[in-house]
């Protein structure tokens, strides 16, 4: 097997190099190192998806006529890859990986005409309405309730949990709109306006201090009949799909090695200023071990990119990526935050435009916030002990 990049293939990693040394700025670039939160800012998200989908590289597993690349798999590594290693600002994924694929593969015409364009130009930002306070992992136990009305649906209920909800102005949510049979059935997949009355933002703050969730409380919001996807009751199956996506899309491992290239620099840099080499010693196992991990889930993500590009889903495979993923972000950050040692302790806020210096080097600032917030990974998205239920059914038939 040949693992070296073609002549063609290296031609296009310096096209990359060249946009990314043009287009991505050194405040992208630290904005994006200091954000501790699950999302970027959104403002540096808008900005850096902006530059994307002027060259035309925003939606890369996207058909061509609705903004696609044609890019072939080791193209799409090459790109994920070398936006990592240059410290590009992570993508909002609410409108871009979940609910754009959502309505390409199950959306009417006119709701692909329609929303398609406000996704990639930024006009729509979205959020996800799944989780209730009794509805996480069991996410079929919902029961915020719609009612439909003519050719609308009035909504009542809560969802929690949501993230960047108080910056959205578009949600996508799952509905009770039958209660007579099996939970999974009378759920219906709505699109619909935040900004309107009966729709309240409660802000929930991490233990990071950062505002990324919220709990959105409906009373009598309205929904459109022609923004429903698919069916009504009949939206599980909507969400399944959907779920593919949230959980594995992209090509994992990419983000996962730069960081593990950020414990290098640090653990090299400790060493150096206390002139101790053993402290590269201590860790050089542990960072060895992280990096096959990561290069591992590589492999394995560019297959899954092949069923992307002929137009399936994700399939069961998304379970097994969502569970090695973060299974390893946790290990990374674990293992960064015992690097910096007693100086990732104290509080560090960081929040965009800080005037406060750091505690320690300026790369020690948001190592602790980070580790805090990614506890949450292997909960969000279904947890990863459903995920393990969901292989040993799809994929070993148990």
């Amino acid at each position: 097997m040949n693992l070296n990049f073609s002549q063609e293939e290296i031609t296009f990693q310096n096209e990359v190099r060249e946009f990314l040394d043009k287009e991505l700025t050194t405040e992208l670039v630290n904005t994006a190192k200091r954000t501790s939160a699950v999302f970027t800012e959104k403002d540096v998200a808008m900005e850096w998806q902006s530059k994307l989908a002027n060259k035309g590289w925003l939606v890369p597993s996207w058909p061509e006529e609705y903004g696609g690349t044609d890019w072939n798999d080791t193209q799409k590594y090459i790109f994920s890859s070398e936006c990592a290693n240059a410290g590009a600002p992570n993508l909002i994924p609410m409108g871009l990986a979940m609910i754009g694929p959502l309505l390409l593969g199950k959306g009417t015409q006119e709701q692909k005409d329609y929303y398609i364009p406000r996704i990639i130009n930024g006009e729509d930002y979205w959020c996800q309405g799944y989780s209730e306070p009794g509805a996480g992992s069991d996410l079929a136990s919902l029961q915020c309730k719609a009612v439909r009305e003519g050719d609308k649906y009035i909504i009542n209920g809560t969802k929690i949990w949501t993230t960047h909800a108080h910056l959205a102005n578009k949600i996508f949510c799952l509905v009770r709109t039958d209660s007579s049979g099996r939970k999974q059935e009378g759920i219906t997949f709505l699109m619909m306006d935040m900004d309107q009355p009966g729709v309240k933002v409660e802000p929930i703050l991490t233990m990071a201090q950062d505002h990324d969730f919220n709990q959105v409380v409906f009373t009598d919001a309205i929904a459109l009949v022609k923004d429903r996807i698919g069916e009504e009751n009949e939206g599980w199956a909507v969400a399944k799909y959907l779920l593919e996506f949230e959980r594995g899309g992209g090509v994992g491992g990419s983000k996962s090695l730069s960081d593990i290239e950020f414990i290098k620099k640090l653990v090299d840099k400790i060493s150096s200023q206390h002139k101790d080499t053993s402290f590269v010693d201590l860790y050089s196992t542990k960072i060895n071990e992280l990096e096959i991990s990561a290069k591992a889930i590589q492999y394995t993500s560019l297959r899954i990119l092949s069923s992307l590009r002929s137009g399936d889903s994700p399939g069961p495979e998304s379970s097994m990526m969502k569970t090695l993923v973060t299974d390893l972000e946790q290990e990374i950050s674990e293992l960064t935050l015992e690097v910096i040692g007693y100086y990732g302790m104290p509080f560090q806020d960081t929040s965009f435009g800080t005037n406060e210096p750091a505690i320690g080097d300026e790369d020690y600032r948001s190592i602790a916030g980070k580790y805090q917030n990614l506890r949450a990974t292997t909960i969000y998205g279904g947890s990863n002990e459903i995920q393990r239920n969901i292989m040993a059914k799809a994929v070993l038939g148990l």
